[in-house]
């Protein structure tokens, strides 16, 4: 069965088994690669499925798991966790055996080969998770490796250990593969033992600091990257768009997790003409949320994330900013919690518009028109996410090709990664590499080179010892051929 490392969660969860060490937990991955890689994609994506359907029965414990973990909603953690992760097993499952089969190549001027390229695994590839959305974010990586053929270590976030040792129990009944998935827990400590450990690749999200961090330790190794390290993603409000959509989009992206989302709305640019008009639509909503246990806002993880919210508003304030709702401490559940704030009369002088809140913070922010909001919305270290609203095609297009972000929400919030054929990932300081997609399927394999010879030929042109007049034959055969460049 899958591994886990971390005594006192082995005391705490009842068990007293040996629990193996980093080394040792990717030494079994090591074991188990090989009869793993052996495994066609199809019988993969059988054994992958296998686990989707054991995650739909366990899904109240691991609801339960979640929700004890980090405060969140049970419908966030339902429908925001388990189904898109559900979503990405199944689009894998249909797609990774075509993905990964040898793809032709046009073999040019060497008409008399035939090349390829095929796909193959990479080994064992370490996923280190974070703690706000603990299921799908350990689940999809782990996923994604094992459909390409790798075995993985899993290390969860140190305040979500059990719903990472969940995970490494749902892939541990893949048939006659029982060692694929290790799950080590512990702090930041684990964290660079298993990327100091020998292992393939890296696949880390998290904040900039550490992934900044996981990328120099895994340098001196050698050791690939993907790397996906936050967001501050900007949303525009064009005169022409539905404001009632565009005020509910903006709520939600800003609040849901209580604002613990990396590709959550943080920032919100809105043209002078609508401007009031939005404002009141988005006061309105966010006057009616429920912030409890059964409600529309749950808690978050733990006091220092809120302490980062108070940072933010007091900032702003001092700055000249106006809370226009909420802005306080609370508690949901007796967890720490922070009211769904807004923020009016902001600028980029202001922490809240420049650093990443992970709290339920919007701030709004007048603009002249969408060249200045596209303007401000890149005046930022982060490119993660975007969204725009707006009903002109040409003025969304425009808008699309100029933000500097990963994904780009039209007329929605946030929703480019539940569509699991999409590649996942930013630009700029949010990232490295891409998640989910053929894309994401590929950052976990090897490509490699092939070319077969099937003219016949008992010997090639330019093999020794060269033929007299070769090179006579070359240059009349190159000017033949490139006659539309010669003058």
């Amino acid at each position: 069965m899958a591994q886990t490392v971390t005594e006192d969660l082995a005391q705490k969860s009842g068990t007293h088994e040996p629990v193996p060490s980093v080394a040792d937990a990717v030494s079994r991955a090591r074991a188990a690669a090989a009869s793993w890689r052996a495994v066609s994609p199809a019988g993969r994506a059988r054994h992958l499925l296998g686990a989707r359907q054991t995650l739909m029965r366990r899904m109240d414990e691991v609801v339960d798991t979640m929700v004890s973990e980090t405060g969140k909603l049970r419908t966030e953690a339902v429908v925001n966790e388990i189904l898109v992760a559900c979503e990405l097993i199944t689009w894998y499952a249909r797609h990774a055996p075509r993905l990964l089969s040898p793809s032709k190549v046009p073999p040019g001027i060497l008409v008399h080969k035939r090349a390829e390229r095929r796909y193959e695994p990479l080994g064992v590839v370490a996923v280190i998770s974070p703690w706000n959305y603990p299921l799908v974010l350990s689940l999809g990586p782990v996923a994604t490796a094992l459909f390409a053929g790798n075995t993985v270590v899993l290390k969860p976030s140190e305040f979500t250990p059990r719903t990472g040792m969940l995970v490494g129990e749902l892939f541990s009944g893949l048939g006659d593969h029982p060692d694929v998935v290790q799950v080590v827990t512990g702090d930041r400590r684990a964290g660079e033992a298993l990327v100091r450990s020998g292992v393939d690749k890296v696949c880390f999200t998290g904040s900039v600091a550490t992934g900044t961090a996981v990328m120099r330790a895994a340098a001196q190794t050698r050791t690939p990257v993907v790397l996906e390290m936050g967001g501050k993603d900007p949303m525009i409000v064009c005169a022409d768009a539905d404001l009632d959509r565009a005020a509910a989009a903006a709520v939600w992206g800003a609040f849901t997790n209580c604002g613990q989302t990396c590709i959550g709305t943080e920032r919100v640019y809105v043209v002078d003409e609508v401007y009031d008009r939005f404002v009141e639509k988005v006061l309105s909503l966010t006057r009616r949320l429920r912030q409890a246990p059964d409600g529309d806002v749950g808690a978050m993880i733990h006091s220092g994330q809120v302490a980062v919210s108070e940072e933010h508003v007091a900032d702003a304030v001092s700055k000249g900013a106006t809370i226009a709702a909420g802005g306080e401490r609370t508690e949901v559940g007796g967890r720490p919690a922070f009211e769904p704030t807004v923020l009016l009369d902001v600028d980029h002088d202001m922490l809240a518009m420049r650093d990443e809140t992970f709290g339920p913070l919007l701030p709004i922010m007048r603009v002249a028109g969408p060249n200045q909001a596209l303007h401000l919305a890149n005046d930022s270290p982060f490119g993660l996410g975007a969204s725009v609203f707006a009903k002109d095609p040409a003025l969304v297009d425009r808008l699309v090709d100029g933000l500097e972000a990963g994904s780009v929400s039209v007329n929605d919030v946030m929703v480019g990664f539940a569509v699991p054929g999409l590649p996942f990932g930013g630009f700029k300081a949010s990232g490295l590499g891409v998640t989910h997609g053929e894309e994401g399927l590929r950052e976990f394999t090897k490509v490699k080179a092939v070319v077969r010879d099937v003219g016949g030929l008992r010997r090639e042109p330019m093999w020794l010892p060269l033929p007299r007049r070769v090179g006579v034959w070359a240059r009349r055969a190159m000017r033949l051929k490139y006659r539309d460049a010669v003058k």
